[in-house]
């Protein structure tokens, strides 16, 4: 299952705190094909299929093609200091 750094978790929370109708939602990945990758966006809840991934109470949502996709990856994130956020896929050690 995906896992997620501290870092990553801190952005994801920062980022869901700055979206006053998704305040106890998460971030969503949502695996759009080989040739785009995968979509990030902000939700206020889960849908029914999705993948649940909470860390330190950050919360990430993956559609059932995400979930397979990055079952063996690390969410990492790098918070750039205008405030943008950067997310990198890294694998499990």
């Amino acid at each position: 299952m995906l896992t997620l750094t501290q870092t990553a978790a801190e952005a994801v929370k920062s980022i869901v705190a700055n979206v006053p109708q998704a305040e106890d939602g998460g971030i969503r990945i949502r695996d759009t094909g080989p040739q785009t990758g995968f979509e990030l966006s902000v939700a206020p809840t889960p849908e029914p299929d999705d993948t649940v991934v909470v860390t330190d109470g950050a919360r990430v949502f993956l559609d059932a093609p995400a979930a397979q996709a990055l079952d063996d990856r690390v969410l990492d994130a790098e918070m750039v200091q205008d405030g943008s956020v950067r997310f990198a896929l890294a694998t499990q050690g």
